[in-house]
């Protein structure tokens, strides 16, 4: 996403009076740090939280120690729950997590190569997950990761909040 249509989605989250917070792990604040560079961010997110190693993401975001071991840190079900420990630590409008493999030496597999992306979204009392593979080097992955949740943010605001 260029920085006229980022800013773009900034304002629109502005006019309709949303905030906006992330639950990092791969992307390792660069979700956020991308974000304010748009007009208005600050007016819109509330703030984000690099929960980088397992051990952080229970802590801080209260994910359970069973889903961490049963499905790995790099998972859907671990983002689910990044997701909802977001809203209940800064109860943003719209909260996004993400967690995945940007590069080897996590939990890949042949069904979870590298490049494997989860991103949960939370608002208004739904949930969505996603699920993406991006190939490359680990920036180039983490940079596709990043344009690809601020189009589902705009995908959101578009079909959710378009009233």
């Amino acid at each position: 996403m260029n920085q006229t249509e980022l800013t773009k989605l900034t304002m629109d989250l502005k006019d309709k009076e949303l905030t906006v917070a992330f639950a990092e792990s791969c992307t390792a604040g660069l979700l956020s740090s991308e974000f304010v560079k748009a007009k208005g961010s600050s007016q819109v997110l509330l703030g984000s939280l690099v929960v980088y190693q397992p051990e952080v993401k229970h802590k801080l975001l209260g994910v359970r120690k069973e889903t961490l071991e049963l499905y790995t840190a790099e998972s859907q079900q671990v983002t689910n729950e990044m997701v909802m420990g977001l809203k209940k630590q800064l109860d943003a409008d719209i909260c996004i997590a993400t967690t995945g493999l940007a590069g080897e030496g996590g939990s890949e597999t042949a069904e979870k190569p590298v490049g494997t992306m989860f991103v949960s979204f939370l608002y208004d009392g739904k949930a969505e997950e996603f699920r993406e593979v991006f190939e490359g080097s680990a920036e180039s992955i983490r940079k596709e990761l990043v344009d690809y949740i601020f189009r589902k943010l705009r995908g959101v605001l578009d079909e959710h909040y378009a009233r």
